[in-house]
This record gives structure tokens, C-alpha cells and sequence, in this order.
């Protein structure tokens, strides 16, 4: 008790929020926290999120953690026309991370296109240098601990997601080439079981066979991961009755990508080039032998 009577003397944060993470004093965003997380009240929080961005009390923090329990609440929609709302309220470093709310309410509420419009929107950002604030590595978080993440890891994981946005529009095609676009970049085990996904739903079995042994022999990143063995498995069995070895395949020219596929990264291709003087030179590097393939 006497610590924190000399604590509060000195006219410091209240221990009480000290100790749990909380803002202090009673301004809207203060109170709304500490009913988020102390009572445990999300509705009633919500509305005091509310009263903190119209009283323009730390409006990028009340926006992030607004929408966050609202997607938690199943009210997405709400969440995304808050944020398209009042983003421009917050800091230009906020932007990146608003983006990132944004794709995951998307993907909550199946809104593809525009989930296909913001990952493509993130790889222009990386292209223009203006990723990660301008920084080539950015700090996350997983389980509590702290790692860096670089700009080719987080170009591949965004293709990624790109990828399976794609699979959910049935567009395989498109999926495909995406997907190895990113395995270029950074393989790993998860994406190499989706290329072979979109490669069975195309009927291409000696392909998918192919990039499935590479994860059952251990030849990626992340297949010793029990969730991508057990995928890879699975689909070993889809494909094995109906692959063919290597020799007596047709080896394919080419494809004709769908409308939707081909103009949406045409627009892309010509915002790269020409090349611009704040790009990464380590994602230029990687890029300029694979922008022929596909443009994002």
C-alpha cells in the first residue's frame, strides 16, 4: 500500500491501469477501455469508442479496437464503414495497419472483390517503398512474443492470401499463378498444398503430385508442420489414382487468364513501370525476373 501511495503522489498513471495495460484518467477512450476489458462489456464499449472518435480522443486507437470487437461480434459491416469513414482522422503511419483490419473484415464477410483490391493495394505499397513506413522489417507479434518479419516474407504472404481469395471465386487459374509467384519469394509448405489444390481442380494431377512430394520429402519450409503433412497427404491420396509419370505428360503451352484475373494485375503492371526511384532494391531484385509471369 505504501508503494502505490507514493506511486499516486507523484501524480504518475494510476497503478491500477499501470498494472492492467489501461489507459488512464477519464477521457472516452480511457472509459471505454475499461469497460472492454475490465467489465467486460463489449456493446457498451463500442459506444464509448464512439464518443472517443467524435470527441477526437485518441481516434486511431478508439477506430482499431472498435472495429476489432465489432468483428468479434459479428458486426463486420459496421466495422467497415466506421474505418472508410474516419480513417482520414488518423496519421498516415496508421494507414498500413488500418489496411490490415480492413482486409481481415473483407475476408469475414466474404466481400472478395474488395478483399482482392486491398491485398493488390498492399503490393503496390511494397513495390513504392512505402511498406513497413518506409523499413525494410517490421516487428510482429505471435503468442506473446516479438519476431521480424521482412518485406520478401510479408510480398509472399500477401500473395498468399491473394491466392486463396481466388480459390474462393473458383478462379484456379489465377490462384495458380499467384501461388507461384509467392512460393518464388518464400516457399513453404501451407502454400505449396494450396498450388496443389488449384492444380487438381484444374485436372493437372502429375503437377500437383509433383509439389506435393516436395512437402511429404520435407524439401520446403514448415513441412515438418503436422497440419501441412496431414493436408498433403490427403491430397496425395486424391491425386495418386490419377497422375501420370513425368514422361507421359503433355507438357502445356500456356493459358488464357480470366477477364477479371488478367485486367486487374494489367492495371497493377502498369503502375510498376516505370520503375520508381523509392522502390526496395531486395524486393526490385525479386520482382523483375517474375513480373513477365504475373503482374500484381
Amino acid at each position: 500500500m505504501l508503494g502505490l501511495a507514493r506511486f499516486s503522489r507523484r501524480g504518475d498513471k494510476d497503478p491500477f491501469c499501470v498494472i492492467h495495460k489501461l489507459p488512464s484518467g477519464d477521457a472516452p477512450y480511457a472509459r471505454a477501455k475499461r469497460v472492454l476489458m475490465v467489465e467486460k462489456d463489449p456493446e457498451a464499449a463500442i459506444v464509448l469508442f464512439w464518443n472517443a472518435i467524435n470527441a477526437r480522443d485518441r481516434v486511431e486507437s478508439a477506430l482499431k479496437d472498435m472495429a476489432v470487437v465489432m468483428k468479434r461480434l459479428d458486426r463486420s459491416e459496421e466495422a467497415i464503414e466506421a474505418i472508410k469513414s474516419f480513417r482520414n482522422l488518423c496519421p498516415k503511419q496508421a494507414q498500413e495497419s488500418l489496411d490490415n483490419i480492413l482486409i481481415d473484415l473483407y475476408k469475414k464477410c466474404g466481400r472478395t472483390n474488395e478483399h482482392i483490391d486491398m491485398l493488390k493495394q498492399k503490393l503496390r505499397l511494397i513495390y513504392q517503398g512505402e511498406a513497413f513506413n518506409g523499413k525494410p522489417t517490421r516487428t510482429a507479434r505471435s503468442n506473446r512474443k516479438k519476431f521480424q518479419i521482412t518485406i520478401e516474407q510479408e510480398t509472399s504472404r500477401i500473395l498468399g492470401n491473394l491466392g486463396w481469395v481466388y480459390m474462393q471465386k473458383s478462379n484456379y487459374m489465377a490462384a495458380e499463378v499467384v501461388y507461384k509467384k509467392a512460393q518464388m519469394i518464400d516457399p513453404d509448405a501451407n502454400k505449396a498444398c494450396n498450388l496443389a489444390l488449384c492444380l487438381i481442380n484444374q485436372g493437372r494431377y502429375t503437377e500437383a503430385h509433383s509439389v506435393l512430394k516436395e512437402v511429404l520429402q520435407g524439401k520446403l519450409p514448415n513441412s515438418e508442420d503436422c497440419k501441412a503433412q496431414n493436408r498433403a497427404q490427403e491430397l496425395m491420396l486424391e491425386v495418386e489414382p490419377k497422375w501420370l509419370p513425368p514422361s507421359e505428360t503433355i507438357k502445356l503451352e500456356g493459358f488464357d487468364l480470366e477477364d477479371d484475373f488478367s485486367d486487374g494485375f494489367e492495371k497493377v503492371l502498369n503502375i510498376w513501370a516505370p520503375f520508381r526511384t523509392k522502390r526496395l532494391p531486395i524486393f526490385v531484385e525479386e520482382i523483375s525476373s517474375y513480373r513477365n509471369q504475373l503482374a500484381c
